[in-house]
């Protein structure tokens, strides 16, 4: 049986990775305007924070139509007895929805939709983990059954620079936004029912990092083999002055940097960062 892995965009997996592993990919899309622009394909993340200063207006937001994903289906169906599809959270966006859609409409193609219940490169920590099972000739039920228990014990936690992102793309109450501003709050986020919720209110960046930080060490101290990987947006640097400090307190982890694109970014804003890890 041939199983395909996909995926949207906003998993951000590096470049080299989704060619080595045969991942596919459906776009979500920045607007700027009157102007769509598909992530990763008509805009690049750099472009992308780039003319968010040049406008007045935020962008808007947009996932793949059921069309979209109908053809892309269907092209997979060329060559493929069944396909595991692994979206971000439904609770912030219609993707997953649009997908469990589309399988409906396609024939000679199995199609597994799976709803990460985050985004970005967390929620490609499961997209690499099935196209590893793929190629081992696991089943989709096994693929899934993994990434299910990949669930149990995967964290996600980020800070957003500004909040008004998140409250001007609906992803944040407008008295989060204003309580967090006034006090100059920096709320440690995740993900609760699928949702972006604040975890804790911390008063400054570095706090709020170090918190990350702290619940990282204490995981990986206890012995586990853990995937890390420390995500940023538009600030590179600060993402691997963290991967510096844990790597050097603790040698062989798995770590990687990942990025927030455009889709994501639109949300958060430059200059958050996040952190996600999962028990190997």
């Amino acid at each position: 049986m041939k199983i395909a892995v996909m995926t949207d965009s906003t998993a951000y997996i590096p470049e080299n990775l989704i060619e080595q592993n045969n991942i596919h990919i459906v776009p979500l899309s920045v607007v700027f305007g009157n102007d769509s622009y598909r992530e990763g394909i008509d805009m690049t993340t750099g472009e992308f924070y780039q003319k968010v200063k040049e406008v007045e207006d935020l962008p808007k937001t947009s996932q793949p139509s059921i069309g979209m994903i109908t053809e892309k289906l269907e092209e997979l169906a060329g060559y493929y007895d069944a396909v595991v599809s692994i979206h971000l959270s439904s609770g912030i966006s219609g993707t997953y929805q649009a997908v469990v859609s589309a399988a409906e409409m396609v024939e000679n193609i199995d199609v597994y939709p799976y709803d990460s219940e985050l985004s970005c490169m967390g929620q490609g920590f499961y997209v690499l983990e099935a196209a590893e099972l793929s190629g081992a000739g696991k089943s989709p039920e096994a693929i899934i059954e993994r990434l299910d228990y990949i669930k149990q014990s995967i964290r996600a936690y980020f800070m957003a620079d500004d909040l008004s992102h998140l409250q001007r793309g609906g992803r944040l109450t407008g008295a989060q936004a204003l309580v967090g501003s006034l006090l100059q709050v920096k709320p440690v986020l995740h993900f609760v029912d699928k949702k972006i919720v604040p975890f804790e209110k911390i008063r400054t960046r570095k706090k709020a990092l170090n918190r990350i930080m702290r619940m990282l060490e204490e995981d990986a101290s206890n012995g586990q083999e853990l995937k890390v990987v420390f995500i940023h947006a538009n600030h590179e640097s600060a993402a691997a002055d963290l991967k510096n400090q844990f790597d050097a307190e603790y040698p062989g982890m798995d770590t990687m940097i990942s990025y927030f694109g455009p889709v994501i970014g639109t949300h958060l804003g430059e200059g958050a960062l996040g952190v996600c890890w999962y028990t190997k």
